[in-house]
């Protein structure tokens, strides 16, 4: 499954919300994958999150696969657009 998502928070996906969404996507175990101008990176690895540099304003894509992959999407989707409580 996958959905694409724009990032709301003010300084992108910094350390502080890429923590909050590797914690989120580590409770799943589905595969959680997010891509962003063509480069694929594994979402439950902050260092790969940090590498994208996502700002403010940038549209991304979760991907979810497994088990419980829409439960994942679903509340990964709602973390991004809530603007991870920023």
């Amino acid at each position: 499954m996958e959905k694409v998502v724009t990032l709301k928070n003010g300084s992108g996906l910094h350390a502080r919300p890429a923590s909050l969404f590797v914690a989120e996507a580590s409770k799943f175990a589905a595969d959680v994958f997010i891509e962003v101008n063509g480069k694929r990176v594994n979402a439950k690895s902050i260092l790969g999150l940090l590498t994208l540099g996502v700002p403010q304003g940038q549209s991304m894509t979760i991907i979810t696969e497994g088990a419980d992959e829409e439960q994942a999407l679903n509340a990964l989707t709602k973390l991004v657009e809530e603007g991870f409580g920023e």
